[in-house]
Formats: structure tokens, C-alpha cells, sequence
């Protein structure tokens, strides 16, 4: 099956360093994938290379059956033009929130319809509201991020990630930068998305999250995928010695 998303031999080196080592991945459309493996493993570089945020230095993405970019001497040739388009599609939230703070919730979350999609502004904000109430935070539109808490600010990068209405959304470690009592609020807004059968990816180390979250787990190592399975294989069942040894430093977690 091609499924939505289709890595090929990925590759991604800053230098000398390899980060990327090969990776072969296929997404189907409606999967929620987690992803994950220590510090340096290639998580968030991994993330960044699907949206191109990073371009890859070796391998190809396929999206929706379509190679991004094009065979050229020396490796792939991407349009910028082609990568503005696909970051439409691919929605990408981070462990900072980037919200613009001279705006309000309102006006964030309707930034990316008003000056990417060009829709228009009617449009964009009620959009922007149909998804801040989608997070919970339908009463914070006409507030400034500087007045709401950290768990707010990343619901509404969500939310502003979701008003772009694309096919596939990817998380890179989100509550990473919440204090703990915040990472709930977070983690259940992500948990409600699970179920409309989105397509995600999530790089998390909240593994009990990872467990209830996830319809597959992946764990990296140095750049590769160790192992890969249902959570129930991968958490509770881990075949490789890495794995176990990453698991157990995280015992604390209940599923």
C-alpha cells in the first residue's frame, strides 16, 4: 500500500554528522504514529525532513503518491514554490508555540487562511473560532498570548495548525515546554484529535500518552528505526535491547 506519506532511503547530514541513516516509512491515511528514541536520535530532525522544514539530503518523500521534488544531478531538485504548497498540507506543531504576540488568539489562528490560503477574512475567523473551540479555548479569541498560560498558548498553535485544514499533522515533543501541571490540557487536546481519525505523528516522552495515543510506535536509534510495532508489541513487549533499556528509564509511566 502507498499510503499518505511514504519515506524512501531518508537521509538528513548537517556536515559530517549523519543524523538520518535510511529511514523507510509508510503512513496510511488515518494512522497516529509515535515516535520514540533519546536525545539525538533523528526525532524532531525526522519530523522536519517530512515537512521540509530541513531538506532531506538523501531518499524521497511521497506524499498522497507524489515524489516531492524532482531527479537532478547531485540528488533531488525542490521548487520552493512546491515546498510552500506542501506545508499547506502538512501541519506542524512545536515544542515552543510561535505565536505572533502582538496578536490575539483570533488573529493567529486566522493569519495562515488570510495570507497563505488567501481566503477571506468572514472565512479565516470564523474558521479561527470553529477551531479555538475545538481546543477549548473559544472563550480566549480576543486574548494576547502574553495572558494566557502556556498549555493555552500551544492549544491555540494547534488550533492554528488545524485552520489550515491539512491532511496530515505532526507534533514534535508539545508539551516539552509546559510546566507539568500544563501538559495535561495538551495531551487531551491531542487525545481528541486521535479520534477523528487524523493522520499524526508525534514525537512524545510521554510514553504512557504514547501508549493510548498511538495505533503504532516507532523507536530510533542513532538514526534508524530499531523498532517498530503496536504499542502493546513496542511498550509492553519490546524485542530489542535498546528498546527495553529506553523503557526502562522511563518507568514511571502507567498505561
Amino acid at each position: 500500500m502507498s499510503g499518505i506519506l511514504r519515506l524512501d532511503g531518508l537521509r538528513k547530514s548537517f556536515g559530517s554528522n549523519e543524523v538520518l541513516r535510511g529511514i523507510d516509512l509508510t503512513v496510511q491515511q488515518g494512522e497516529r504514529i509515535a515516535i520514540l528514541g533519546a536525545s539525538g536520535s533523528g526525532k524532531s530532525t525526522l519530523l522536519r525532513c517530512i515537512n521540509f522544514m530541513e531538506v532531506p539530503s538523501a531518499g524521497t518523500v511521497t506524499v498522497a503518491g507524489t515524489p516531492v521534488g524532482e531527479e537532478a544531478r547531485g540528488g533531488r531538485c525542490y521548487r520552493p514554490a512546491e515546498l510552500a504548497r506542501l506545508r499547506t498540507r502538512i501541519g506542524m506543531i512545536f515544542q515552543q508555540f510561535n505565536l505572533f504576540p502582538h496578536m490575539t488568539a483570533l488573529q493567529n489562528v486566522a493569519e495562515g487562511p488570510l495570507s497563505v490560503l488567501g481566503v477571506g477574512r468572514a472565512e479565516a475567523e470564523a474558521r479561527a473560532r470553529q477551531h479555538l473551540a475545538k481546543v477549548g479555548l473559544a472563550e480566549k479569541a480576543e486574548a494576547y498570548p502574553a495572558r494566557l498560560s502556556g498549555g493555552q498558548q500551544q492549544r491555540v498553535a494547534i488550533a492554528r495548525a488545524l485552520a489550515m485544514e491539512p491532511e496530515m499533522l505532526l507534533f514534535d515533543e508539545p508539551t516539552s515546554a509546559l510546566d507539568p501541571e500544563l501538559v495535561g490540557e495538551v495531551l487531551e487536546t491531542i487525545l481528541g484529535l486521535s479520534r477523528e481519525g487524523r493522520t499524526m505523528l508525534l514525537v512524545t516522552h510521554e510514553l504512557g500518552f504514547a501508549f493510548h495515543f498511538a495505533t503504532r510506535v516507532i523507536f530510533l536509534h542513532e538514526g534508524m528505526i530499531h523498532e517498530e510495532g503496536t504499542p502493546e508489541q513496542v511498550l509492553k513487549h519490546p524485542r530489542q535491547d535498546r528498546t527495553r533499556a529506553f523503557i526502562g528509564r522511563h518507568s514511571t509511566f502507567a498505561f
